[in-house]
């Protein structure tokens, strides 16, 4: 079941970004950094009764201009209420409802999407202040106080959010159907490449980096097996992002990563590699996806006799944190090797999607510790009693020892190359989870 998104909207000042910061930091907690990953503000992953949901914290986002804040609360607000699920609407009881208010009222209603109000700043316990029954006037949604300084009614505003997330389950066959997200930098040729999977100009292509503004599902068949493009806006470095659209679309991209199984990084061969390029791949290896490198626009680039091996190498050292995914050269505009990408795709795919059997993982694993005996620290060495792998997409395993303290993660990856030695893992990274128990146990 994909994760719902839910939009907090409301005019600047009424404390959007505190309430942001308390369920996604404080009372939630489940946001925690991850290496190579830049995440704005603006969005965040997080939890309530054990449903994990997006939150969009849209109260970043400042016009330059002064004197065209409504104008530009109003594209704020039409863009969260179309991508979001759920909208939570949040005012202030110190200053009543406003023309502001009422403008935003006005756009979710015509919306029809579901809709709670948040009265913020209600910082009392005790009776509602009379003053809270003013925002019934909005005429959208039941109405909650809330105070985000000091967490009050939070739980009630939570649940009220969780009851309006769909239960649907994903229609039958979805499953069968390999989920592909084309990321990268703006310009970088993903709508070519879009173009050239599917065999039409569906897709808008432009020299003008950040066409792309939506999140596009296009469903292909090849050679029997089904296939899901998702083409996504360019990701560029927050700080190049000036246009509130724009860091919207950043968002979508990054919630498309997240409902796919594989991801093509699209790389411009005249830039190289950049850093920008590393923090997405990033997202995608921490988010457990499939990742194929794709080096794209190669027909551009002058060659010599060793020009394709020393960009292999020297882009695998940029990527050396995901050394499993494989590197291709393409040329979205030629055609050139973008058939290929399917077979690498489905290959990917099936790596992710590996199941080993209990029996064989132990006989590796013991096969290995006789090899490479475990660590040990000041006279007590790593006992690794058990193995069993748990899930997949990403393939993740249990390792059960005696200390925890002892795993170094040296021999973690030592374990790892092992196993995928023996079964590949092409294009996927391998999760493990340590835990501690006793022999008899």
């Amino acid at each position: 079941m994909p994760k719902p998104i839910v939009a907090i909207v409301g005019r600047p000042n009424v404390g959007k970004s505190a309430f942001f910061n308390y369920i996604v930091g404080k009372r939630i907690s489940i946001v925690e950094d991850s290496p190579g990953v830049t995440r704005d503000r603006i969005y965040a992953q997080t939890e309530w009764r054990g449903r994990e949901f997006t939150v969009i914290d849209t109260g970043g986002i400042e016009p330059f201009s002064d004197d065209q804040i409504l104008k530009q609360m109003r594209v704020q607000a039409e863009i969260a209420i179309e991508t979001a699920d759920v909208i939570i609407f949040m005012a202030d009881i110190k200053s009543g409802v406003t023309p502001a208010d009422l403008e935003v009222a006005q756009i979710l209603y015509k919306s029809g999407k579901p809709t709670v109000i948040a009265v913020n700043k209600v910082d009392r316990i005790g009776d509602t202040p009379p003053e809270f029954y003013e925002f019934y006037n909005l005429g959208i949604g039941d109405i909650f106080p809330i105070s985000s300084l000091h967490g009050l009614g939070m739980g009630e505003l939570l649940d009220a959010v969780y009851d309006r997330f769909s239960q649907d389950e994903p229609e039958e066959g979805d499953s069968d159907d390999i989920h592909v997200a084309i990321i990268g930098k703006p310009n970088a040729g993903k709508s070519s490449l879009l173009n050239k999977f599917i065999g039409e100009d569906r897709a808008i292509v432009s020299e003008i980096p950040g066409t792309t503004r939506d999140a596009l599902d296009t469903p292909v068949e090849y050679k029997g097996i089904k296939y899901v493009f998702i083409d996504t806006a360019g990701i560029r470095k927050h700080s190049k992002i000036y246009d509130n659209i724009e860091r919207y679309s950043i968002m979508r991209a990054w919630t498309a990563i997240e409902r796919s199984d594989v991801c093509i990084i699209l790389v411009d061969a005249q830039d190289g590699v950049t850093e920008q390029d590393t923090k997405i791949a990033g997202f995608a290896h921490e988010e457990g996806k499939g990742i194929i490198i794709a080096i794209n626009k190669w027909d551009l680039i002058e060659k010599e006799n060793s020009t394709y091996k020393k960009f292999i190498e020297q882009t695998g050292q940029k990527f050396s944190f995901m050394k499993y995914a494989p590197i291709t050269t393409i040329s979205a505009k030629t055609g050139q090797r973008v058939e290929g990408l399917y077979e690498m795709i489905e290959s990917v795919y099936n790596s992710c999607c590996i199941r080993v059997p209990t029996g064989i993982l132990n006989d590796i694993l013991n096969d290995s510790m006789a090899m490479v005996q475990p660590p040990s620290d000041k006279g007590k060495r790593l006992k690794i009693f058990y193995i069993t792998q748990t899930s997949i997409k990403p393939p993740t395993f249990v390792l059960f020892v005696n200390n925890k303290d002892l795993m170094h993660f040296s021999y973690q990856r030592y374990i790892e190359n092992q196993l995928r030695e023996a079964f590949g893992f092409f294009g996927t990274p391998v999760r493990f989870v340590i835990r501690e128990r006793s022999r008899e146990e």
